[in-house]
């Protein structure tokens, strides 16, 4: 097949916030933590014959490096620490940690290193994959066809909206990991800066520093899978990634990700000392109106006014369902709402991939994700599964996929 030589990447800030955010707390806390991360393709398509494209690619990415420009944009931003932006300053991706196999036409990816360097593969090796792919199904397609599909997509909102007070309605761009295209992205992330003024911010770094936008993003599922195997209690584990990120990050950065062993098992850690530190919750798996309520009902057993608080809505959103969230709980906490595929890989005629990179281990031993959503469940070791839901009071019902 042809390949494409030029790099996809060509910075390192290329990537979501959160996985910057998420280095820094490793940085300092578990510098030497080894993991493991596999890549998966949940649509179960035949991507192996693009694999030798993406190891070309990935050697690419080695030499990556933060220019004085974006170096000097990383110091000026209140969360981040000198001793950790100098070492980034010097950090280079190394591709031997990246087996990438066309295993019988499927595409199959291991990841192995220090967690510290590990975390930074993630966002650009499913941005790479998902645009080799797209540049050979639908090589005709690209950034107009995308705007024009934006144009559309804006005109219907505002007149979904008609005279409903949308004062408090937030979007962000959550769309690198599975865009069309590099291009795609910073095209329609640009349009809604010029012409969607509920935009708030996005997820990638580069975007957010060449287009003057915020940067948002706090932790991912691995923080918390990662300490299932750090904390020396299971049961504890939980909590255990809740304060490591408060002794990181005290007051900034405080919305925390909800589902990594369910929504209810998450409330019942996320007791008063928590509720009151963090500025709110990220919902990415399940009912998104059974979360909310459930999120709402916490908070106001603890005394503590919802409105006072956040609710990101980040799970599979397009605008009409931002839209119908925002009618339901806008008025009743400050909502947000991160959407990606459907802004970054929507265009007619293009299917996107639904493609993930989770860690599988962590100091060795397997670690997962209980996902809201039974088909998002990930982990292999069928025991260590069982031993989680145990930890967490969980029914040993459903199966890991």
């Amino acid at each position: 097949m042809t390949g494409h030589a030029s790099p996809i990447l060509t910075t390192l800030l290329d990537t979501d916030a959160y996985k910057l955010h998420m280095q820094q707390a490793v940085y300092h806390r578990y510098y030497d933590v080894p993991v493991t991360a596999e890549f998966r393709c949940r649509g179960d398509e035949l991507l192996g014959i693009y694999a030798d494209e993406i190891r070309a690619q990935i050697e690419t990415l080695q030499t990556l490096a933060l220019s004085d420009d974006e170096y000097h944009y990383l110091s000026g931003l209140p969360f981040f620490q000198r001793d950790y932006l100098d070492w980034l300053r010097q950090f280079r991706l190394d591709p031997s940690q990246v087996n990438v196999r066309n295993n019988n036409g499927h595409l199959t990816i291991q990841i192995s290193g220090p967690w510290r360097e590990v975390i930074l593969w993630e966002v650009p090796l499913l941005a790479l994959i998902s645009e080799v792919v797209h540049r050979h199904r639908t090589p005709q397609m690209g950034v107009d066809q995308a705007v024009a599909h934006l144009q559309h997509k804006l005109t219907n909102f505002r007149q979904q909206v008609g005279d409903w007070d949308m004062s408090r309605f937030q979007l962000m761009d959550f769309g690198t990991r599975r865009r069309y295209s590099k291009a795609v992205q910073e095209a329609i992330v640009a349009t809604l800066k010029a012409e969607f003024p509920w935009l708030v911010g996005t997820s990638n770094y580069d975007l957010a520093r060449r287009l003057q936008l915020n940067p948002v993003g706090t932790q991912a599922h691995e923080w918390f899978q990662a300490h299932q195997q750090i904390s020396p209690v299971l049961a504890n584990s939980q909590r255990a990634a809740l304060q490591s990120w408060l002794d990181e990050y005290d007051d900034q950065l405080g919305i925390a990700l909800t589902d990594c062993i369910t929504m209810d098992a998450f409330l019942r850690d996320f007791g008063p000392g928590f509720a009151h530190r963090y500025q709110g919750l990220r919902h990415d798996s399940g009912d998104p109106l059974e979360w909310g309520e459930k999120a709402i009902a916490h908070y106001q057993r603890l005394d503590i006014d919802p409105k006072s608080k956040t609710l990101v809505f980040s799970d599979n959103l397009n605008l009409d369902k931002a839209l119908a969230l925002y009618r339901h709980f806008g008025q009743r906490a400050n909502v947000v709402f991160g959407i990606g595929t459907r802004l970054s890989c929507d265009i007619p005629g293009v299917t996107p991939l639904n493609i993930v990179i989770k860690l599988v281990s962590c100091n060795g031993k397997p670690v997962a994700k209980l996902s809201d959503s039974p088909g998002k469940t990930i982990c292999q070791d069928k025991a260590f599964v069982r031993a989680l839901r145990k930890a967490f009071d969980l029914p040993l019902v459903k199966r890991a996929s």
